[in-house]
């Protein structure tokens, strides 16, 4: 879908706006999903009784519920670049596989995951591959432990 709607139809070609619309579109299920969870688990108490004092639907909503779901909201969009760090054929196919590093939204670039392929591959430089390896670790642990921090710290409990 990426490579056919956003590099070939919309002629955006390789670039990292078209890797980043690719990539926003792929995890957006999962943000949406993990959202509308978030608002459900929101206690029914909480809506009748700012209703019960006069608050329209819409004050209701913005006021009470989403300030209660936003843990949920952020673990989501945690969750979600946890995610996003790990995919390597949206991006390759999307953002393209140049060497050189992008200086605007408009050139290619390559993803992580299909660097430490090609340093791995090629087998000459097996310290950089394992470099770039502990890098994507990291940033994919750090990301999650984020986001259980926050459900942690805000109350959000699993069903």
């Amino acid at each position: 879908f990426g490579f056919a709607f956003l590099v070939t139809f919309l002629k955006l070609g390789f670039s990292v706006l078209s890797g980043a619309i690719a990539l926003a579109l792929m995890v957006l299920p999962i943000i949406i999903r993990t959202t509308e969870e978030a608002i459900r688990t929101v206690p029914d108490d909480y809506r009748q009784a700012s209703l019960a004092l006069g608050a329209t639907r819409w004050q209701t909503t913005s006021r009470v519920v989403l300030p209660a779901a936003l843990p949920g909201v952020v673990t989501a969009v945690m969750l979600a670049s946890g995610r996003a760090v790990g995919e390597t054929a949206a991006v390759w196919l999307t953002a393209g596989g140049a060497l050189k590093l992008p200086f605007s939204l408009h050139d290619p670039t390559r993803p992580m995951t299909l660097h430490l392929y090609y340093l791995a591959a090629e087998g000459l430089s097996l310290e950089r591959a394992y470099a770039t390896a502990a890098v994507l670790l990291v940033l994919v642990l750090v990301v999650y432990s984020l986001a259980i921090f926050f459900r942690q710290k805000f109350g959000m409990k699993r069903r």
